[in-house]
C-alpha cells in the first residue's frame, strides 16, 4: 500500500472524510432501523431502533465519541491503523444504538466502558511503531516458498473438503444446508484459518510483488471453498480483496482505509435513494451484515451478560480444562440459543470474561 509520511493539508482532508464517514455511518443505521423499508430482515428483531425524540442524545454521543477520531488523523499508517479504525466504527455504531435499543442493562456505563475501551486500544494500536527487533528474517526466496506453499496447502484442503461436503446453492439458500453438513474438526480449524488469514496473505504477498497470476489464483482458490463451506465469507473475500488493493493504488493508505468502508456504505444508501426496495440485498448484505452486525453483537453480548455469569475467558480452548466454565457450548451457540440472531462469535471486544459490561469485539455472523 502506497504510505507517504502525513502532512497538515492531508491530515486536515483525513480528518473531514472521518467526519462524513461518521456521518454516513449514522444514516445508515437509521435507514436500517426503519422496518417500513423492503429489506431482507426485520430490524426489531436484531435490536435495531430509531427514536427522533431521542435524536439529541444520539447525536451528543456520537458528537463525543467523534473527538477521539482525531488520533486517527494524527498518527501514521500501520496494520494498527487499519484493525483500530474497523474497531472505532464498530464502537461508534454501538454508542449510536446504545441510545434506542429495547435491551435492558445499565447503558450508560456500557456506552462509557465501549468508548473507553476503544480508546485505550486505539493508544497503542496507532502510536507504538517502533518495531520489534527480528532475530529470525525471511529470505526472499523464502518468502517466494512461503507464499507457494500456502497454495498448495489450501488446494489440498479444499480438495478433502469437497469429499465431505460440495454442493452449489444460491446465497439465499445456504442455511437450508449448511446446518446439515459435517466434517472433522480438524478440517473445520483449517479451512477457517485458509479463507480467513492464510489466502489473504497470500493475495497480498503476491500483489505486492507484482506476482498478478499466482494472486490471480489465489482469488480462485477463495471461491472454491464456497461449495465445500456455503459461507459468505469466502464468496465475497475476493471482491473486498480486489477492492482493498485498488484503494491500495489510488489513495494514500490512511484514505484508503477510511474508504474501505466509507465507500461500500455510501454505495447501499445512494441505491436505496435511487432504487427503493430493489437494493435490499446490497444494504442487507453490506450495510447490515458488514457494518452493523458488529455493533449489534456487542449490544447482545452487554445484555446477556448484564443477567448470565461471566466467562473469565474460560471459552479459550487452552484455558477451558483448568478454569470452571459456565458454558460447556462456544459462545456462539449460547447466544444463539438465546436471541436467535445466528451464530454471534464474539471475542477481543466482547468476550464478558471481566465485567458485566462488553469491552472489546470481533465477530463472524453469517
Amino acid at each position: 500500500m502506497t504510505y507517504h509520511p502525513p502532512h497538515a493539508r492531508e491530515n486536515l482532508g483525513l480528518g473531514v472524510l472521518i467526519c462524513i464517514h461518521i456521518f454516513i455511518c449514522c444514516i445508515s443505521l437509521i435507514y436500517l432501523a426503519d422496518d417500513r423499508f423492503p429489506i431482507a430482515f426485520d430490524p426489531p428483531t436484531f435490536h435495531i431502533f430509531f427514536d427522533p425524540a431521542r435524536l439529541h442524545v444520539a447525536a451528543l454521543v456520537v458528537a463525543g465519541f467523534a473527538l477521539v477520531s482525531a488520533l486517527f488523523a494524527f498518527s501514521s499508517f500501520s496494520f494498527g491503523y487499519f484493525v483500530g479504525f474497523y474497531f472505532y466504527t464498530m464502537v461508534l455504531g454501538y454508542l449510536w444504538l446504545n441510545c434506542f435499543t429495547d435491551l435492558n442493562y445499565d447503558h450508560r456505563l456500557a456506552g462509557i466502558s465501549a468508548a473507553a475501551a476503544a480508546v485505550m486500544f486505539l493508544l497503542p494500536a496507532l502510536f507504538i511503531t517502533s518495531p520489534v527487533r527480528q532475530t529470525f528474517v525471511l529470505s526472499e526466496m523464502a518468502f517466494d516458498r512461503l507464499l507457494t506453499f500456502i497454495l498448495l496447502l489450501a488446494v489440498g484442503t479444499i480438495a478433502i473438503g469437497a469429499i465431505y461436503n460440495f454442493r452449489f446453492v444460491g446465497s439465499e439458500d445456504i442455511y437450508d444446508f449448511r446446518d446439515k453438513m459435517e466434517s472433522p474438526r480438524l478440517l473445520n480449524y483449517s479451512t477457517g484459518i485458509i479463507s480467513s488469514t492464510l489466502l489473504p496473505f497470500a493475495f497480498a504477498g503476491f500483489a505486492a510483488r507484482k506476482a498478478y497470476w499466482r494472486a490471480g489464483a489465489t482469488l480462485l482458490l477463495l471461491l472454491f471453498l464456497y461449495p465445500i463451506t456455503l459461507s459468505k465469507l469466502a464468496l465475497f473475500t475476493p471482491l473486498w480483496l480486489v477492492g482493498i488493493f485498488l484503494l491500495s493504488r489510488l489513495f494514500e493508505a490512511r484514505i484508503a482505509v477510511v474508504l474501505s468502508l466509507l465507500g461500500p456504505m455510501l454505495v447501499g444508501l445512494v441505491l436505496v435513494y435511487l432504487f427503493h426496495g430493489k437494493a435490499a440485498l446490497y444494504l442487507s448484505i453490506v450495510n447490515f451484515r458488514m457494518i452493523a452486525i458488529p455493533s449489534v453483537a456487542m449490544d447482545v453480548y452487554n445484555d446477556f451478560f448484564s443477567r448470565h455469569d461471566l466467562t473469565y475467558f474460560c471459552q479459550i480452548s487452552f484455558l477451558k480444562p483448568i478454569l470452571h466454565c459456565p458454558y460447556p457450548e462456544p459462545l456462539s451457540i449460547v447466544m444463539e440459543r438465546a436471541y436467535k440472531l445466528g451464530n454471534f462469535n464474539g471475542s477481543l471486544f466482547a468476550t464478558g470474561g471481566q465485567d458485566k459490561t462488553v469491552y472489546v469485539w470481533t465477530m463472524k455472523s453469517e
